[in-house]
């Protein structure tokens, strides 16, 4: 069965994302998922999660004849099996490409570096030597299955214990772990592999790539290393040229990486002996917690946001804050009498009394006079209240004088009776 293959909105996606120096689990370019060392209740028996990819593998032992070329040298196997369980693109009882490539590169990275010193496998020259086989298993693949797989080995390899044996002429006896305590391997370093992708010709570098991001890659390069900075192994693969700065700067990366790496193994190998020492409780089963419904839940991970971004939101509502309080400080400007533009913001003014809006006009209303002592000029007269209109009229100073003010006047008009006795003393 095929992998379910990217889309190619997935990967502009993923690209552009490197492209902002971010990944899609919110790590740095540089940074390993968590890595999780677990032992199990026999000897060599260990389990290594690396974020959602989970190997397994398990170590044994037998006495087999050695090989003619190096008598005294006993022999270390490895083995390594995809099953279907890890992913739909596997298949049962057939070694893929990935599989041999990762078979291969273990046995480099272990057994031709020597970590193992296959001299003391030797029970008698020539005859009898110990055979150790580190048996593999991927049980989920979720990306970078070699470095998870190289842990794992090495890890059980440190944890590993074999029976002790007594040579009596050309008899071997081999001792259970009651009878004498089992002898541990002579493990004299630990090959860690890290792997390096590459995408856009060299561009973007990553490390520890998951699944998603090794189908986008045009390249990796695996660094097989040991913490005290001696390279194992090295392999490149995939369609892109590598410059002599871009390797140094792999290399000097795994330094760092390889000694984190080795200093949590020697740490979990280091808890599981006091536990053991103790009479604590050890193993798979004791260290999964399966009383509660929330065991395999998924744990949040931290987002990060960039300064840039929280700048550019900060703008923002600086920039909002502004414009409420600008709506806040504008108000209404009368441009003339009875006359306002609409949708200037503002408090409403269309529900003033009719005397509040006469005292607005009365006071900016002018009353201008003429020079001449005949006549008088009235500005800004009402007819009424419920009338807006405005008149002007011109009186005489000598009727003004004579006439006497006379009940309704308003706003200066002279009365309808007074004009008819003003016309009746003219005629």
């Amino acid at each position: 069965m095929k992998d379910t293959p990217l889309s190619v909105c997935e990967r502009n996606f993923i690209i552009k994302a490197l492209g902002d120096k971010k990944r899609l689990d919110g790590r740095q370019p540089y940074d390993y998922r968590k890595i999780r060392i677990q032992f199990g209740a026999d000897r060599g028996c260990c389990k290594v999660s690396l974020g959602q990819t989970l190997v397994l593998a398990q170590v044994s032992c037998e006495i087999i004849s050695p090989r003619a070329v190096r008598p005294s040298d006993g022999i270390l196997f490895i083995n390594v099996e995809l099953s279907p369980m890890a992913s739909p693109a596997f298949e049962v009882g057939r070694m893929s490409d990935l599989g041999v490539e990762i078979n291969r590169l273990l046995e480099r990275c272990l057994r031709e570096s020597r970590c193992l010193d296959t001299e003391s496998l030797c029970i008698i020259s020539g005859e009898k030597v110990w055979q150790i086989r580190v048996d593999v298993n991927v049980m989920n693949h979720d990306g970078n299955i070699i470095d998870c797989c190289s842990v794992a080995a090495i890890a059980a390899l440190a944890h590993f214990r074999r029976p002790d044996v007594t040579v009596d002429g050309s008899e071997v006896i081999v001792h259970p772990s009651d009878e004498k305590d089992p002898i541990p391997l002579s493990v004299h370093h630990m090959p860690i592999c890290v792997t390096f992708s590459f995408y856009e010709q060299g561009k973007y570098l990553l490390v520890d790539p998951t699944d998603k991001e090794e189908k986008v890659m045009d390249g990796k390069m695996i660094i097989g290393m040991n913490k005290h900075r001696e390279i194992c192994t090295l392999q490149v693969s995939g369609e892109m040229l590598l410059m002599k700065d871009q390797v140094l700067r792999c290399s000097n990366i795994a330094v760092v990486k390889v000694t984190e790496v080795t200093e949590l193994i020697q740490r979990a190998l280091e808890n599981d002996r006091q536990a053991r020492l103790s009479g604590q409780k050890f193993g798979f089963a004791e260290s999964e917690f399966t009383e509660s419904i929330l065991t395999n839940q998924l744990e949040p991970e931290e987002i990060q946001i960039t300064e840039s971004r929280m700048d550019e939101e900060s703008e923002e509502e600086e920039d909002m804050n502004g414009d409420l309080n600008m709506e806040k400080k504008s108000k209404v400007k009368i441009l003339d009498h009875g006359v306002g533009m609409i949708g200037e913001g503002g408090t409403s003014t269309w529900g003033l009394e009719d005397n509040e809006m006469t005292e607005e006009l009365q006071k900016e209303a002018k009353v201008t006079q003429p020079d001449q002592k005949d006549t008088a000029h009235a500005t800004d007269g009402n007819l009424g209240d419920d009338s807006e209109e405005e008149g002007t009229v011109m009186l005489n100073l000598d009727s003004v004088a004579d006439e006497k003010p006379v009940r309704g006047e308003k706003m200066g008009l002279p009365n309808s009776n007074s004009n008819r006795k003003k016309r009746k003393g003219k005629s």
